[in-house]
Order: structure tokens, then C-alpha cells, then sequence
């Protein structure tokens, strides 16, 4: 018998969420794409409504961020704190705020199977 997804609730609090969000940082600053993958989602998504045909996790994520100088941009979304919106925990805040019309890039985080996973980076 297992039990059922606890509700996302207020994940921010949780020491593995805190933990994890540590460590992508960390691994952002650092540039180390080794575990920034491991972190990722397989399916990550890093152009707005695109649907690459290459494998979207490791190494076409980060030539799009080398080659459009993102990794600066990520360091900021990750600084910011992150709430809920839907099944998500997203940076900035403000993106999770119906009445706010935020178009700039935005960070999500998801709870797979248990674990923490960096879903996407996208703007728009």
C-alpha cells in the first residue's frame, strides 16, 4: 500500500526543496553542467513552445544559454525565491501572480517521482 502525493502545499519550507534549490544554484555560478543535468527534467524546456528534436537535457540547453548569454540571467531567476503556481514551484514570484503580466524569464522546479527536478528556463 503506498501512500498518496502529500499536496504540494507550501514546499518552500521543505529541507529537500531548500537543498536542492542550493545546489542548482551553486551549480549555476559554477557553470557545471554535469550536475546541472542530473538535475534537469528529460524533457526540459528552454525555448518557450518550441519542440527541438534533439535531446532537450545536457548539451543543446546549455549552448543556447553559452550562446545567448543566459547563464547570468539564470543566476538572477534562481536568487529570487520561489512559490507555487499549479504543480510547480517557480521563480520569480511574480510570474505565479495572476494580476501581474509577467513576460520575462521564469524558472520551474518539479517533484518527480519524489525528487526534486529542474522542469524548465524559459522567457515569454
Amino acid at each position: 500500500e503506498t501512500d498518496p502525493a502529500p499536496p504540494l502545499g507550501d514546499e518552500t519550507a521543505e529541507v529537500d526543496f531548500q537543498s536542492f534549490v542550493g545546489r542548482m544554484r551553486k551549480a549555476v555560478k559554477a557553470h557545471d553542467v554535469n550536475t546541472l543535468a542530473s538535475m534537469m527534467t528529460p524533457d526540459f524546456a528552454y525555448v518557450l513552445g518550441a519542440t527541438p528534436t534533439e535531446d532537450r537535457q545536457g548539451a543543446g540547453v546549455f549552448q543556447f544559454w553559452d550562446e545567448n548569454a543566459l547563464w547570468i540571467e539564470l543566476d538572477g531567476i534562481l536568487s529570487e525565491r520561489f512559490v507555487q503556481k499549479e504543480n510547480y514551484m517557480v521563480a520569480p514570484p511574480q510570474f505565479a501572480d495572476p494580476a501581474t503580466d509577467y513576460v520575462g524569464y521564469r524558472a520551474g522546479i518539479k517533484r518527480i517521482n519524489g525528487s526534486w527536478k529542474f522542469a524548465y528556463f524559459v522567457n515569454g
